[in-house]
């Protein structure tokens, strides 16, 4: 009993995320079923009638956190033991029948878990219902539901109209969310372990693996390389004062980075400021003060010192971040127009 509208945005945004490089389940076919559906789409008391739908979704598996969860919710210990136990011997093999193996495959799925969300900041994409019936097993996105882009770089941005009271599910929330996700999982697999602190220390290695994650990624849209050592160069102090920036103008986060790749970094020490920051104008979504393009010049100069102390100089920063930053993200509204094609 799917709706056409969302069935389009699903189809949409697993292919779109596939091609990104995301960990995602997939979309096969999609289906109008010429039935009506009644829907309230924006939960408003008023509901009316839709295009019926089906997407027909893809992935090696479709269980999830919540599943754990109400079989230790229940106290159905035995049947949760047997759930766990087929998951690893169909999808963790390397982990099934040992001792430790139950406390090993929550750390992988941590370590999964981590990655994925880490790609979801890299692409700024926002999942809007990060509870534990969403979280997959092994580490894909699943469920594309209120889904959302940004558009301006806005760490408060939820796309979920029902989550703006509270802002559980923002762009910027998603780690800590994901996190308390997991140990919602180790919570429910307690009673297959005989130390629960096998499980704890699941959520440490989550919690170094995002942040391994997060900052490799970062550092390659910016055309830059770690080396998985302290950070001798600054590195992090740099990619906070650029999202800082990115806020203060309402910068697009993908026309952004891209736009960064435009900006001639060689010529940055003796440029005007105003010159310098004029490459970004394309990503502004307001107008930068005179403050604000100073900060953005300083910025850039320490950007481009630092830069140039990468194999192969300024020279290879440009084709480095064209790799890694997509031209095409799936825009909300380009995604509307196709629902309002298709309903037509």
């Amino acid at each position: 009993r799917a709706v056409l509208r969302s069935s389009v945005r699903e189809f949409l945004c697993s292919e779109a995320m596939h091609g990104l490089g995301v960990p995602t389940t997939r979309a096969l076919s999609l289906a109008g079923t010429g039935e009506a559906v009644i829907r309230d789409m924006f939960y408003d008391g008023n509901p009316q009638a839709e295009p019926g739908a089906v997407v027909c979704r893809v992935a090696p598996s479709f269980v999830r956190f919540g599943n754990f969860e109400i079989l230790a919710a229940q106290q159905e210990i035995d049947l949760l033991r047997q759930l766990a136990d087929y998951v690893l011997r169909r999808h963790y093999p390397q982990f099934a029948s040992t001792p430790e193996g139950y406390a090993q495959w929550f750390a992988e799925v941590c370590c999964r878990t981590a990655v994925m969300v880490a790609h979801w900041m890299r692409v700024g994409f926002v999942h809007g219902v990060m509870n534990t019936d969403n979280m997959s097993i092994l580490g894909l996105t699943i469920d594309y539901g209120p889904y959302g882009w940004l558009d301006p770089f806005d760490v408060d941005f939820t796309p979920n109209t029902t989550d703006h009271a509270t802002g559980r599910y923002r762009f910027g929330n998603q780690p800590g969310v994901a996190q308390w996700n997991l140990a919602q999982l180790a919570r429910a697999l307690t009673p297959l372990v005989d130390d629960p602190a096998a499980l704890t220390a699941g959520l440490e290695i989550y919690r170094r693996t995002f942040a391994r994650s997060y900052r490799t990624q970062m550092l390659e849209k910016l055309g830059l390389t770690w080396a998985g050592v302290d950070d001798d160069e600054g590195d992090d102090e740099l990619l906070r004062e650029l999202l800082e920036l990115f806020a203060a103008v309402e910068t697009d986060f993908a026309i952004g980075f891209r736009a960064l790749a435009e900006v001639p970094l060689a010529t940055a020490a003796t440029a005007a400021d105003v010159d310098l920051v004029a490459p970004l104008a394309p990503a502004f979504y307001q107008d930068p003060s005179p403050a604000v393009v100073e900060r953005w010049a300083a910025w850039l100069r320490r950007y481009g010192a630092r830069a140039a102390r990468e194999p192969g100089g300024l020279a290879a920063r440009a084709p480095r971040m064209a790799r890694v930053n997509p031209v095409i993200v799936l825009r909300n509204y380009v995604v509307q127009r196709a629902i309002e094609a298709a309903e037509a």
